[in-house]
């Protein structure tokens, strides 16, 4: 019914072809349709990295470096592309010691002081939920969700 026949559909009969912006205008998802836009929903920086011995970024997006800050203490710094306010959501995950759960806590540094994340850096720290001890975790992974 209609259509190309089989066999026949090369790179140019593609070209010629192709549906043009203005073809699918009236249809086209927009922020109006979506009643919210859409690059809220996106992450704005996450990172997956090696927490133990020398630090290593496995990989991330808008992520520039993670610091070491000593056991279980981390910075994370964000590239180029700063988040517009520091009140965005962090979710994450860290890797099991010896057996036990874990706690990914964000915002704190040895000693209890808290250390509010900003637009360029975020402060996490692995804590074993059984001591309540910082460690060094095998794999980190985090993203950040906002502006």
């Amino acid at each position: 019914v209609g259509g190309l026949p089989d066999g026949i559909v090369d790179a140019d009969m593609l070209a010629a072809n192709a549906v043009a912006t203005a073809k699918i205008a009236d249809d086209a998802v927009s922020e109006a349709k979506l009643e919210t836009s859409p690059q809220q929903g996106l992450a704005k920086a996450w990172v997956n990295f090696n927490g133990t011995g020398t630090l290593a970024i496995r990989d991330s997006f808008n992520v520039s470096s993670v610091t070491d800050e000593g056991t279980g203490d981390y910075t994370v710094n964000f590239a180029a592309n700063a988040l517009a306010n520091a009140n965005y959501c962090i979710t994450g995950s860290i890797s099991w010691s010896n057996g036990s759960r874990n706690i990914l806590s964000v915002a704190s540094e040895t000693g209890g002081n808290s250390v509010a994340p900003t637009t360029t850096a975020l402060r996490l720290e692995s804590v074993n939920y059984g001591n309540g001890n910082q460690y060094d975790a095998d794999y980190v992974s985090i993203a950040v969700f906002g502006d």
